[in-house]
């Protein structure tokens, strides 16, 4: 089974690199964590966000792996807790299919992502930025697998 995070956003700052890169080394290899950036949409005074938010949901279903369970990282969405994501990756790696993290753009996902996906799923009541998402995504994915394998990682 294999974990695709698929963000908008492709120059990260080097803090976000390096922690993204340390918790995805973390994971096993039964659940290896996959990161593919999308280009953002253009911006400026006269940007129509709708066009730039349909241009970057465009560019994310077509990267969307086959099959795979797609769950969208999204404010309205679903707050699950640190044992409730261990619970939801214990299903996906028996289960053997891919998942699937969006991480939408400044301006969110685009309707026609919303449609496609199976869940949505929020990791706060705060605004976060964007590179900062995929690092806790990461994290709490590194977190989950450490419950199941009763490593000491997580001390609740």
């Amino acid at each position: 089974m294999r974990i695709h995070l698929i963000a908008v956003g492709t120059r990260m700052p080097a803090w976000v690199d390096a922690a993204y890169a340390e918790y995805a080394a973390r994971l096993p290899h039964e659940c290896r964590l996959q990161l593919v950036e999308i280009p953002a949409a253009p911006r400026g005074n006269h940007t129509d966000l709708a066009r730039a938010r349909q241009q970057e949901g465009e560019r994310m279903l077509k990267a969307l792996p086959r099959d795979a369970q797609i769950i969208a990282l999204d404010e309205r969405g679903r707050m699950l807790d640190s044992i409730e994501w261990s619970r939801s990756l214990a299903d996906w790696m028996q289960s053997g299919r891919d998942v699937c993290f969006l991480i939408g753009g400044p301006d969110g996902h685009a309707p026609e992502v919303l449609a496609r996906v199976d869940q949505r799923w929020s990791l706060s009541r705060l605004t976060l930025p964007h590179a900062l998402v995929r690092v806790l995504v990461a994290e709490q994915l590194f977190r989950a697998w450490s419950l199941l394998a009763n490593h000491p990682y997580h001390r609740a």
